[in-house]
């Protein structure tokens, strides 16, 4: 069952929102050759809590971080670790955090150090699909429409789409129906209308799409090893218009001129 929000509570939503996307500016802040991801981890719930959220994944089914964390070959749910970052490595932060009651879903792959240009292009590509995406999603338009967008944006230029991961449905709990796939036809799929709110992530690799579940019941990475690259936004759609509920302004502040 879809839930249509009202304006009130798309409203009630937008802390939730805001919160996310100022930890992320803070996460943005420590990514660098020789941090840990685990400390990164330790930041974001540390912030979370300080500012009246909660960590929403921390025990989430188990799950036993605040964030997920995605480096290189890892396309989702990576647990923080004692791994330390390296020039080279890209890294996905995808987090989801309640505040009164309300939830907000994001993640974006960050460089860390100099990176090769072929990596680079992976991500730029992957984030711009992602506002490809976005600009697919309107009300009165099937959910199709945004998963086709996705895929053909990323497809044409040589890189694949995980299919068994996608995007959802988001509100008082992190996964709400619809689902959103980074694929699909147009003209297929439920209609967006008012008061929809969900998040649009593409997770798209460098090699096949063909991806592999470790043993720990949750890393889930590239069968190929090559890298994979990861960005979502919550989105909502209120009076017939789309509007990013979440904001990567906080990492541009941080990135400055090596924001992409």
């Amino acid at each position: 069952m879809i839930y249509l929000k009202t304006p009130e509570q798309i409203d009630a939503m937008r802390p939730a929102c805001d919160l996310i996307s100022r930890c992320l500016g803070e996460i943005a802040a420590e990514i660098k050759p020789g941090v840990t991801t685990r400390r990164l981890d330790t930041i974001a719930r540390e912030y979370i809590l300080d500012n009246g959220g909660k960590p929403a994944c921390l025990g989430y089914e188990g799950f036993p971080a605040t964030l997920c964390i995605e480096v290189n070959e890892t396309v989702v749910h990576g647990f923080p670790s004692a791994y330390c970052l390296r020039e080279g490595d890209i890294v996905g932060i995808d987090n989801v955090v309640e505040k009164d009651g309300w939830m907000a879903d994001m993640c974006y792959t960050f460089p860390v150090g100099e990176v090769s240009d072929e990596v680079m292009d992976l991500l730029r590509t992957t984030k711009e699909s992602l506002y490809v995406g976005i600009e697919a999603a309107r009300a009165g338009h099937r959910l199709g429409d945004v998963g086709s967008a996705v895929q053909q944006y990323c497809e044409a230029r040589g890189y694949s789409m995980v299919r068994e991961m996608c995007g959802h449905g988001i509100g008082r709990d992190m996964h709400e129906d619809p689902e959103v796939p980074n694929y699909g036809r147009r003209g297929t799929g439920p209609v967006m209308r008012n008061g929809m709110v969900f998040c649009i992530e593409p997770m798209v690799n460098m090699g096949t799409r063909n991806i592999v579940i470790e043993r720990d019941g949750w890393t889930c990475r590239t069968r190929d090893r090559k890298p994979s690259a990861h960005f979502e936004h919550t989105i909502a759609i209120l009076n017939g218009e789309t509007e990013i509920l979440t904001t990567f302004d906080y990492v541009r502040q941080v990135m400055g001129d090596r924001f992409f």
